[in-house]
C-alpha cells in the first residue's frame, strides 16, 4: 500500500543520534519509508526514486501534527494483562511466587490468546509498535502478533521450575519462522530461578545460534546479594563467566549493577532496560540511569507486564525514567528529555536487533506514529521533544502504523478482531481462572 503523509511535523534522528523536527512529507510504500523531506519538488523526488508517478491509496493531511518513530517497549510480558489489578501492593517475591506463578500455571495455549490481543491493543493505542516479550507459549504469542500485524521480539523465559533448553531451541525456530514480524532470542528468566546446569545449556544455545542473551538481572537488592552468597559474584559476572554475552544481549531492570558489572555491560555492548513504574510499584529500587549513560551503556525503556505496572504506557515510563534520574542524583539537568526519548525509541530498537526500525528515514521500516499536537497538554510548542517526555499522554496518539499498515487510528483498531469480543472473552476466562 502506498500512503502519503503530508503537512506534517516530522521527528528526525541524525547520524549523531540528535533529534530535530522538520516540516514536510513522509511517503510509505509497502512496508518501507521511501521518502522523508520537504516534498517541494515531487517530480524530482519521483525521479530520484526511479519513478514517474505513484498511485496513492491514501493521502493523509497531518495538519502539522507530529510523525515520529513508534515507541519500542523493551521489556514486557504481554500475556500478563490477565493479572492486571489482581496481585497488587506486594513485594516482588510474594507477588511473584504467591500470586503470579500459581495463576500462570492455569494458562493454556488457548486461554492466553485474548489476553495477548488485549495487550497488543493497548500497545497500539499508546504508540508502541514493538514489544520485547518474555512470554508463556512463545509460538502462540508469535502467531497472535503476526495475525494482529504487530511487531514482536521475544526472549526465552525458561527457568528450573519448567521448560528446558530443548524447548528453548524449538521455540527459537518456531518463532523466527512464524512471520517477518516475529523474532526470538535466547535467554532465561533470572539467575535466582535457574540452576547452573540450565544456565550453561542456555549459554551453549547462544553460541550455537550466535544469539544475544537477555534475562531479569539485579532487579532487587536481595536477588543480587543472594547470588553473591551462592556464587561469589553478581548475576552479571556469573552470566558473563558462563559465556553468555559473546553475541551481546543485556538485562531487564539492572538496578543493582556494581562497578564491575557496568564494565562488563560496556565491554560486551549490552543493553540495560529500565522499567521505572514496575520497579517503583514493587519497591525494587531506582536504576542509576546517569551512571549507566555516563559509561556509554545503551539504555532502553520497558513497561514490564500489566501485573506489576499496571498500564502499558511509554509516556508514563519516559516521565518516570527522567524524574527518577533527577531526584536520585539531586541534579535536575543530569539527563535531558532528548536522551529519554532516544531510549524509548532507538535505544529499544537497538536492544531488539531492529536497526531498521530505529528512526524515520528512507529505506527504514514504516513503524511510526502520529501525535496530536493540537491538545492543551502539547501547547504551546516551545519544545516538542520536551512536551512528549514531560506532558505527553496516550490521548495524543492519533495513528499507529506497523510495517506500513495502519493498525490503529482515531480509536479504531485494524487487527482482525473486535475490541468488545476481546473484552468479553478475557473477563469470561478470568472468572474461570479465579475459581
Amino acid at each position: 500500500m502506498n500512503i502519503r503523509f503530508f503537512n506534517a511535523k516530522i521527528l528526525i534522528l541524525n547520524d549523531e543520534d540528535e533529534f530535530s523536527v522538520i516540516q514536510g512529507e513522509l511517503w510509505v510504500s509497502a512496508s518501507r519509508i521511501i521518502y522523508v523531506g520537504d516534498g517541494r519538488r515531487p517530480d524530482e523526488i519521483l525521479a530520484s526514486l526511479g519513478m514517474n508517478v505513484i498511485m496513492w491509496e491514501r493521502e493523509i493531511d497531518c495538519r502539522s501534527n507530529l510523525l515520529m518513530p513508534g515507541f519500542k517497549n523493551a521489556h514486557a510480558h504481554t500475556y500478563m494483562t490477565f493479572l492486571r489489578s489482581y496481585a497488587d501492593d506486594l513485594p516482588l517475591e510474594d507477588w511473584l511466587y504467591t500470586m503470579c506463578f500459581p495463576m500462570e500455571d492455569k494458562l493454556t495455549e488457548e486461554n492466553v490468546r485474548p489476553f495477548e490481543q488485549l495487550g497488543i491493543m493497548e500497545y497500539l493505542s499508546s504508540g508502541i509498535t514493538t514489544s520485547f516479550d518474555m512470554c508463556y507459549f512463545p509460538p502462540v504469542y508469535a502467531r497472535v502478533a503476526a495475525d494482529c500485524g504487530f511487531r514482536a521480539v521475544q526472549v526465552s523465559g525458561v527457568n528450573s521450575f519448567g521448560g528446558s533448553a530443548a524447548v528453548v531451541e524449538e521455540n527459537y525456530h518456531k518463532v523466527n519462522e512464524t512471520s517477518d514480524l516475529t523474532s526470538f532470542m535466547i535467554g532465561f528468566h533470572a539467575e535466582y530461578t535457574t540452576k547452573p546446569e540450565l544456565m550453561r545449556q542456555i549459554a551453549d544455545l547462544a553460541h550455537k545460534y550466535k544469539s544475544p542473551v537477555y534475562l531479569h538481572n539485579s532487579e532487587t537488592e536481595k536477588e543480587t546479594r543472594e547470588c553473591i552468597e551462592r556464587y561469589g559474584m553478581t548475576p552479571t559476572q556469573l552470566t558473563d563467566e558462563l559465556g553468555m554475552y559473546e553475541y551481546g544481549g543485556g538485562g531487564f531492570h539492572c538496578i543493582y549493577l556494581d562497578d564491575k558489572d557496568v564494565e562488563i555491560f560496556k565491554k560486551r555492548k549490552l543493553t540495560a532496560v529500565t522499567c521505572p513504574a514496575s520497579n517503583l510499584k514493587l519497591a525494587s529500587g531506582i536504576m542509576p540511569l546517569k551512571k549507566y549513560c555516563d559509561a556509554g551503556i545503551n539504555i532502553a525503556i520497558g513497561t514490564d507486564g500489566a501485573a506489576s505496572n499496571n498500564c502499558l504506557d511509554m509516556f508514563k515510563e519516559m516521565f518516570l525514567a527522567s524524574a527518577l534520574a533527577k531526584v536520585s542524583t539531586m541534579d535536575a539537568e543530569c539527563i535531558g528529555a532528548d536522551r529519554i526519548l532516544y531510549m524509548a525509541t532507538a535505544g529499544g530498537a537497538h536492544a531488539m536487533g531492529l536497526d531498521e526500525c530505529d528512526r524515520l528515514d528512507a529505506g527504514k521500516k514504516a513503524d511510526l506514529i502520529l501525535i496530536d499536537l493540537k491538545q492543551p497538554n502539547m501547547q504551546p510548542e516551545n519544545n516538542i521533544i520536551k512536551n512528549l517526555v514531560y506532558s505527553g499522554s496516550q490521548a495524543n496518539v492519533i495513528l499507529t502504523m506497523v510495517d506500513g499498515v495502519i493498525r490503529y487510528e482515531n480509536g479504531k483498531y485494524n487487527i482482525g478482531v473486535e475490541p468488545e469480543d476481546i473484552y468479553k472473552e478475557t473477563n469470561d476466562i478470568m472468572k474461570d481462572l479465579r475459581t
